[in-house]
Formats: structure tokens, C-alpha cells, sequence
């Protein structure tokens, strides 16, 4: 038990039953629990102390699990993370479009089920921090309205040069991350489109994404 007392675990979710009872189980396996009520909360932990795991659910207020995890992918990539929700039915799968290094499905997973991921990310820290570090974390953004078109779009900040520029999207793809050249440097941009406003009937399967990319008068397929 003291090996993994050094371990700590931050768990995320708006639901105070949930959290408890799953910082019971951590804490009685012997790791070092905290707890945040939703995103934002716990990148204020994040600026205090950095845990070995994080576990969050991913439909929260305020700031999404998916907003979430994108951050600590970009700013904290050596932290190994567990996405958890009871809309999929991946099993343990990672749904597309979710970016974790595990995924715990609540409600239907069993408590053994989460101590045997945690254990496993922790024993793979290493391996994963430095895959984390070899790819470039897509960025998360929310639908930004329309155009004088009618024609939905969102603005995207490129993570190299740090300029931002819009880009209508005629459909949708929130089952996977998309990719985009930046209008002002070679940089390539990876980002989600608002993926938690589907987190109540996910996709089974991708559809193509057209993108209207500049200016909003050229359509490409992505």
C-alpha cells in the first residue's frame, strides 16, 4: 500500500455521489484522492499539484471533460488520463474523438475494472508521456455562430504561430479529431469541433466533415 500512497489520483465529475464513491475505492487501495467539481476547478488544482491520473467524466458545465482532457494533453502531456461517462458503450474502449489514454464506462464498469486501468497507467506512465510528447494535442473549440451566409463556423488558433483565423464547417464530424493547414505558417492544426454537445447520442460511425476554410467561399472535404 505505500508504494502506491505516493500516487496521487484527481478525479473529476459534477456529480458529488460519483466522486465519492469512487474516491472511496481509490483511497481504499491505498492512492492519494482529490477531487474538482468540473473542468475549470480542476486546472485550478493543476496549477497547485499535478497527479499521477486524472479520472473525469466528460458531460460536465462549465467546462466540458472534452474541453478538459484537451488542455491537459497540450499543457500536461506526462499525465495519464481516464475519460468516464454512462453514453457510450464502448466498454473500455476510448470513444473517437475523446482524448484519454483509457476509458471507463460508468455505470457499467465494475470498481476492479477502474483500479486495473489505473494500475496499468501507471505502470506505462513513461511510455505514454513520451508518446503524448511526439503528437501534437488537438485543440478544442466551440461552434462560433454564423455568417452573413447562414453558414456555421468556428475560429481556429493555430498552436505554433498563435494566429487565429475562421473556418466554416458545412457538417460535422464529432466522432474524430480533424486536421487543418494553418493559413499563416506550414503548421498543421488538430482540433474537435465542440464534441460534447453530442455526449448524449453519440455517432457509431464518422461521417466526411466539408470545411470552408479563409475567406468562407471554398469548400474542402476533409
Amino acid at each position: 500500500m505505500s508504494r502506491l500512497a505516493k500516487h496521487q489520483i484527481l478525479v473529476v465529475d459534477d456529480d458529488e455521489p460519483v466522486r465519492d464513491s469512487i474516491g472511496l475505492v481509490l483511497t481504499s487501495s491505498g492512492y492519494d484522492v482529490h477531487f474538482a467539481e468540473n473542468g475549470f476547478d480542476a486546472l485550478l488544482q493543476l496549477r497547485r499539484t499535478l497527479p499521477t491520473v486524472i479520472i473525469s467524466d466528460l458531460n460536465m458545465p462549465q467546462m466540458s471533460g472534452f474541453e478538459f482532457l484537451s488542455v491537459v494533453r497540450r499543457r500536461f502531456p506526462h499525465i495519464s488520463v481516464i475519460a468516464m461517462s454512462g453514453a457510450y458503450h464502448f466498454e473500455d474502449a476510448v470513444p473517437g474523438g475523446v482524448i484519454a489514454d483509457a476509458f471507463y464506462p460508468k455505470g457499467r464498469g465494475t470498481t476492479d475494472e477502474l483500479l486495473k486501468a489505473v494500475t496499468k497507467l501507471i505502470h506505462t506512465s513513461a511510455a505514454r508521456a513520451a508518446a503524448h510528447q511526439e503528437e501534437s494535442a488537438p485543440v478544442w473549440i466551440p461552434r462560433n455562430g454564423k455568417d452573413s451566409k447562414g453558414i456555421p463556423y468556428v475560429v481556429l488558433t493555430c498552436t505554433e504561430c498563435l494566429r487565429s483565423f475562421p473556418m466554416g464547417v458545412v457538417t460535422e464530424d464529432l466522432q474524430n479529431i480533424q486536421e487543418t493547414p494553418c493559413l499563416f505558417c506550414p503548421n498543421t492544426v488538430r482540433y474537435i469541433i465542440d464534441f460534447s454537445l453530442s455526449i448524449a447520442s453519440p455517432r457509431p460511425e464518422a461521417a466526411p466533415v466539408t470545411v470552408i476554410r479563409g475567406p468562407l467561399n471554398t469548400a474542402t472535404r476533409v
